[in-house]
């Protein structure tokens, strides 16, 4: 039988990186083995899940490019089902009803419940618990495939709650029943959840004789100082990093790498074939280490492997939405013009308004810390001085502004990159940036030559 796994978030806010992590990796081992990948919405909670929350997870979902064999399923969609799953162990003596507060146990001295409605006999009522009966011997044991056989001993378990005073069912027999229903053969889920999984397997074998699922508990996403990935420290949302312009696909090629890496080495290679070297054997036990600056690198090597014309277009969004420029001012045959430069320097595509906005204002923005270095440099005078005459004349094209550029350079005693540096803040504002000569031949002469001579003036000025 081809596998079936699932992903089953709680639709509480968005779709955090730690989830799109869980659904890749179920994704992966699904898409290797021809099995289905099923989407469910443990929403049970009406207090914290929302419609908009739901929307929002697919989208996210949709735009790294993961997709579902069957669902979205909802639990709330369910309740009749849960509720007959508890009938059914209540009347078979595997669950009885409680009416202990926690301030009851509490007073009676207990760290944990007692067992203390166990042989009572009470019925539904106000108030009233349903709790699963767990065996007072013994132990389950849950089988992963990363972390091997974890024991849990029945004795420290306690009867747990499966339907709470008011009704609602807690997570547990939901949990089992989806997935008996769905027949789930694969968990692969947080380690978080580690510790419901002996409660789960309890509930399922009281209500089916079906075979456990396989279960591989993922490890934790933390970051440099070991901590949990959280929105109170760390953008976790996906739809942040979608903002902040990283690409789906280094996104996706970047959580692949938590936890596990192909047995080629190959760390950046296309998704098909990822999924071929997918193994839950192969994933680490240990803490996964989110590491921004990494998914940047990957993000940039991603960027400059698009054609010319795609990077082009993927990074029209920044630039209308995010320039500095009056929108007249904006020219696509420029942008297009110099976008193979700008493309080898960006890690992300919201850095692109930032290296390219000299060609679109009628000024530059200044970089203080640029225009300090400027005026400190005893030479910057004679340099913008000699560009001008020579600029002035000389025929616009890259090389030809390189070669003269670093005759200036000569005749100063300066090396090429500390003569265009001076020309390079005046023209753009700021000391880095796509290479200058370019950047002049696309700008043109008479804006270029403007530049130096406002500048030069600066200077004099102080």
């Amino acid at each position: 039988m081809p596998p079936r796994a699932r992903f089953a978030p709680a639709p509480t806010g968005y779709l955090h990186v730690g989830g799109a992590w869980l659904a890749l990796y179920n994704w992966m081992f699904a898409r290797r083995h021809g099995g289905t990948l099923v989407l469910r919405f443990e929403d049970t909670d009406a207090s914290r899940s929302t419609d908009d929350s739901i929307e929002t997870m697919i989208r996210g979902l949709h735009w790294l490019g993961i997709d579902f064999d069957e669902g979205p399923f909802r639990q709330t969609e369910r309740v009749d089902r849960y509720r007959e799953g508890a009938e059914i162990l209540q009347a078979a003596g595997r669950a009885y009803y409680c009416e202990c507060t926690a301030e009851d146990v509490k007073g009676r001295g207990s760290p944990a419940y007692d067992g203390f409605c166990r042989d009572r006999g009470l019925g539904p009522g106000p108030g009233r618990a349903l709790r699963f009966r767990t065996p007072d011997e013994g132990r389950t044991v849950v089988h992963d495939v990363i972390r091997g056989g974890v024991p849990f001993e029945h004795g420290v378990l306690e009867d747990f709650v499966i339907v709470r005073s008011d009704g609602s069912p807690s997570f547990y027999l939901p949990n089992a029943l989806d997935d008996l229903d769905m027949s789930i053969t694969h968990v692969i889920r947080g380690e978080d959840l580690l510790p419901s999984t002996p409660r789960v397997l309890l509930l399922r074998r009281a209500l089916a004789h079906e075979p456990d699922p396989v279960y591989a508990h993922l490890p934790l996403l933390v970051d440099e100082r070991r901590r949990k990935l959280s929105k109170r420290y760390h953008s976790v949302a996906v739809h942040e990093y979608r903002d902040k312009g990283y690409l789906p696909e280094a996104l996706r090629n970047y959580l692949a790498l938590l936890g596990w890496s192909p047995r080629d080495g190959r760390e950046i290679l296309p998704i098909d074939e990822m999924v071929a070297q997918f193994r839950l054997e192969d994933v680490s036990p240990s803490a996964a280490f989110f590491d921004v600056q990494k998914l940047d690198h990957v993000n940039a090597e991603y960027i400059r492997a698009l054609p010319v014309s795609t990077f082009v277009r993927e990074s029209l969004p920044w630039l209308e939405a995010e320039s500095p420029w009056p929108p007249e001012r904006f020219d696509l045959a420029r942008f297009k013009a110099v976008a193979p430069l700008v493309q080898e320097r960006v890690r992300t595509l919201a850095e692109v308004p930032n290296l390219v906005d000299f060609l679109f204002l009628e000024e530059p923005d200044d970089d203080p810390g640029s225009w300090d270095k400027l005026r400190k440099d005893p030479k910057a005078a004679a340099v913008l001085d000699d560009a001008v005459a020579g600029y002035a004349s000389v025929e616009w094209r890259a090389a030809v502004l390189h070669e003269l550029t670093r005759a200036i350079g000569e005749r100063h005693g300066m090396k090429l990159g500390k003569a265009q540096a001076p020309i390079r803040v005046a023209v753009t504002g700021r000391s880095v940036g796509p290479p200058l000569f370019e950047s002049l031949e696309v700008l043109g002469r008479d804006e270029a030559m403007a530049r130096l001579l406002r500048a030069r003036s600066r200077l004099v000025d102080g």
